[in-house]
């Protein structure tokens, strides 16, 4: 029983670790450069609703994906399953 469940948590682990390397290699830089500061690039409509935006959701996927690895690494390191 233990054995199965360790293998469904590895597979699940795997998804999580491809989905996590996805979802960050979508993701923008941060830095908007010296031209995004003299143009103000803060304060436009995109700039104010970003969170409300596909990039807002990336990071709010990545931050999920991250607690999800760092639970599944915690939880198959236990020795639960030898």
């Amino acid at each position: 029983m233990l054995n199965t469940i360790h293998g469904i948590l590895l597979i699940l682990y795997l998804i999580v670790c491809v989905a996590l390397t996805v979802v960050v290699l979508l993701q923008e830089g941060k830095q908007a450069g010296l031209t995004g500061a003299i143009s103000g690039a803060a304060e436009t409509y995109w700039g104010r609703n970003k969170a409300r935006s596909m990039e807002g959701g990336l990071v709010i996927a990545t931050r999920i994906l991250a607690v999800l690895f760092i639970v599944l690494s915690i939880v198959l390191n236990l020795d639960l399953f030898a």
